[in-house]
């Protein structure tokens, strides 16, 4: 099943679920406990703390849910905050989830350290109820801006191309697996 936000976020193969990590929980569990798919593809729009470029598309099958004042020692969880779907060693990028887009560029430069390279705010809530279903799952995004200051409106100039970008990549994809 290939799963998207929703809202502007949509892609005429794919089924919308929900914008943010709430709607995402709520939305996806009643579609899973319904019809449990086989295997859960999200794809959307993502932000980049400066390793991707404007239109990278980026996969990954592990996110994390760290909030920027996680980074600044002014909160902890008790909580895991990373999780993934990868079942192989192959080193690939953790998305990290938020109900806020990051605008503080300086600040986000930590995020690499963690190994943590895009940001996405609905990835982590699908990876945790593809865990919880034990749904074998995935992301595929394409970076509509970066993490600073003008994230807002590069997001909007950018994202309708970005969601050409994707609908092409994944269509391609799907086209490759179906041949095998």
């Amino acid at each position: 099943m290939i799963i998207c936000a929703g809202n502007s976020e949509n892609f005429d193969f794919a089924q919308p679920v929900g914008v943010g990590m709430i709607e995402v929980s709520m939305n996806l569990t009643r579609l899973c406990l319904f019809d449990k798919p086989e295997f859960l593809l999200f794809i959307g729009s993502a932000g980049s703390y400066g390793n991707y470029n404007i239109f990278d598309i980026v996969e990954s099958k592990t996110a994390s849910n760290i909030e920027l004042a996680f980074l600044t020692n002014d909160a902890y969880t008790p909580l895991d905050n990373v999780i993934s779907t990868n079942t192989t060693n192959k080193k690939e990028p953790i998305v990290n989830s938020s109900n806020y887009i990051s605008t503080a560029e300086q600040l986000t430069q930590k995020f690499l350290k963690l190994g943590v390279e895009i940001e996405n705010m609905e990835f982590f809530a699908v990876l945790k109820i593809a865990q919880e279903f034990n749904i074998p799952a995935g992301g595929v995004f394409c970076i509509t801006n970066y993490t600073n200051k003008n994230a807002h409106e590069d997001f909007v100039k950018n994202h309708e191309k970005a969601k050409e970008l994707l609908s092409v990549h994944v269509k391609k994809r799907i086209k490759e697996l179906t041949q095998k």
